[in-house]
């Protein structure tokens, strides 16, 4: 692997900013179900309404924000969601303080942070693809991968610490600063950002919300690894909050031990994100897609059989050290293939559509887990979502398309 080149002091300040939030909210790693199931005594049902109201309406409130941040600049609206979730995640611990924390200000709290979030990444995306040249844009998303996947080795235990010692609100603190400083990040990257000009009409329309959703409908290789990523997604997040009930609740776990289970796996993201790249330049972007596609789906299943003890944290540790590392290399590849695919006019239409179909489909699914779990058990609905799982590969783009607007991006190491 070669030495790592310098994307330029502009990205490493993206880069910075993505990291700091990146480590507050692995911090807080599932703070709001270990709040609703630890202080408000919350069950399945309520742990997975809590997940899924919280995303359907945040996915509504952001669609109309799309089209209207694709034209304008975007570093100043990332900044902007940026103290909107620092001011949101605040009043968690000051209501906490003051003896008033309650279910409902948990769902607000939610839709509002969810909102930001899929605005704040579709800016970003084509902040992104601004900043560096199409051939490096495998490389500045492996990077951003392998952030995640080091953020989430160190932040849930951690944060698994943090809630064992002082319960899991200061967690949300943290992820409140965190989001203060990203913003602080942001602004340091300077340089002008020209104000993205219209070529049609000058009012925002029912054609601007849609157009994301257009094109990627239209497209050839992004509509089946569009519906692929958002089932995969949506089934995975949806046996989460289950997840969370079965181990703290069921099984006995500590939340040293719960936050043990899924870090330490990670490691395994942090070693697929740096393959990436190599893996691409060995054997092309379409059959690295098409391969960790099918591969990063046959884990799921396992987590329906985890026993109590030792032997309990193990299987988890290893189905989800399987997953991750699948994930790790799909990811950056995936999402520079997005990105080379989509015109500059329409990335964050493009990114919008898909963020907030990924969320309202996680929403729906993690709504209608937690019914299942109620009516059939934790482990029956785990398992089921595990075996859908297994038939999503038949999404999967079978054939490339090469953009016609940008050179194919290259295999660059992260």
């Amino acid at each position: 692997m070669g030495a790592r080149r310098s994307l330029g002091r502009r990205f490493g300040w993206l880069w910075a900013a993505y990291g700091v939030s990146a480590l507050g909210t692995r911090l807080a790693f599932d703070a709001f179900p270990l709040i609703a199931v630890l202080v408000l005594h919350a069950g399945p049902t309520e742990v997975s309404l809590l997940a899924a109201a919280g995303l359907a309406a945040g996915a509504v409130v952001a669609v109309p924000l799309g089209p209207w941040v694709e034209f304008r600049p975007k570093r100043p609206v990332m900044i902007a969601m940026d103290l909107v979730r620092c001011t949101a995640l605040l009043t968690v611990p000051a209501a906490y303080a003051l003896g008033l924390l309650g279910f409902v200000q948990l769902l607000v709290v939610s839709v509002v942070v969810a909102a930001a979030d899929i605005t704040f990444n579709a800016a970003a995306g084509a902040c992104l693809k601004a900043l560096v040249r199409p051939a490096d844009l495998l490389a500045a998303n492996a990077r951003f991968e392998s952030t995640t996947w080091t953020t989430t080795v160190l932040g849930p235990p951690l944060g698994g610490a943090a809630t064992g010692l002082f319960g899991p609100v200061p967690t949300v603190l943290a992820d409140a600063v965190s989001y203060l400083l990203s913003a602080a990040g942001l602004r340091a990257i300077g340089g002008g950002e020209p104000r993205p000009v219209r070529t049609d009409a000058h009012r925002l329309g029912a054609a601007d919300v849609l157009e994301g959703w257009r094109h990627l409908l239209a497209h050839p290789s992004l509509r089946p690894l569009f519906f692929n990523t958002v089932l995969v997604n949506g089934l995975i997040m949806a046996t989460q909050p289950l997840l969370t009930v079965l181990l703290l609740g069921r099984l006995g776990f500590a939340p040293w031990q719960y936050g043990l289970a899924f870090a330490v796996p990670c490691l395994g993201g942090l070693i697929g994100s740096r393959l990436s790249g190599p893996l691409v330049a060995r054997f092309g972007q379409r059959t690295v897609l098409f391969t960790t596609g099918v591969l990063r789906v046959c884990w799921l299943p396992g987590l329906a059989f985890v026993p109590p003890g030792t032997g309990g944290l193990v299987l988890v540790m290893a189905v989800e050290l399987g997953l991750i590392t699948c994930m790790g290399v799909f990811t950056p590849v995936f999402a520079a293939y997005r990105l080379a695919h989509t015109p500059p006019d329409r990335v964050v239409r493009t990114l919008s559509a898909w963020s907030v179909t990924g969320k309202a489909t996680v929403a729906a699914l993690t709504a209608l887990w937690g019914l299942l779990a109620g009516l059939f058990g934790l482990r029956a609905a785990i398992a089921l979502a595990g075996l859908l799982s297994l038939a999503t590969p038949l999404l999967l783009p079978r054939h490339g398309h090469a953009p016609r607007h940008e050179p194919e991006v290259a295999g660059s190491g992260g």
